[in-house]
């Protein structure tokens, strides 16, 4: 798995770890975002994205032509099976909304109520979206959580 390059789908029962790899600034579009569940439209979802499927569903993973199958149903335990699968798995600057999987740009504007001022802290919103990130509580918890792997 070529983690600079690759485009990720997410199969439904994947959406804790959809945030986990757009918070390490990976393209990981998740089904459910979509509206997508049944297994031939996330097949043309992957095919027609150029997308590689990542999936608990040995299934699914063995109709489509490039896919990572997860065995594990803890999110700790499907990171590190990506990881053994040689994705990198390192925050990077918040460049991917995890709501929603969007691009991040940075912002220097006004916030809305309870966003940090970005003269004393950095804040992203997203482009598509329209949600404010900054690294806080849940970013250190994240990184915790990467660390222990």
């Amino acid at each position: 798995m070529d983690s600079e390059s690759d485009s990720l789908l997410l199969d439904a029962m994947l959406g804790k770890l959809a945030r986990y790899l757009r918070m390490c600034g990976h393209d990981a579009a998740y089904v459910l975002d979509d509206g997508v569940e049944a297994d031939d439209d996330v097949l043309a979802m992957a095919r027609d994205e150029d997308r590689t499927l990542v999936t608990r569903d040995a299934q699914l993973a063995g109709r489509a032509a490039d896919a990572v199958l997860v065995e594990t149903k803890d999110v700790e335990g499907q990171l590190r099976e990506l990881r053994a699968a040689g994705l990198d798995l390192s925050l990077t600057e918040p460049a991917r909304c995890s709501t929603c999987n969007g691009r991040l740009e940075e912002t220097e504007g006004p916030t809305p109520e309870g966003v940090p001022d970005p003269d004393e802290r950095r804040v992203w919103r997203c482009r598509s979206c329209g949600q404010h990130f900054w690294k806080g509580s849940h970013w250190d918890d994240v990184a915790e959580t990467l660390a222990e792997l």
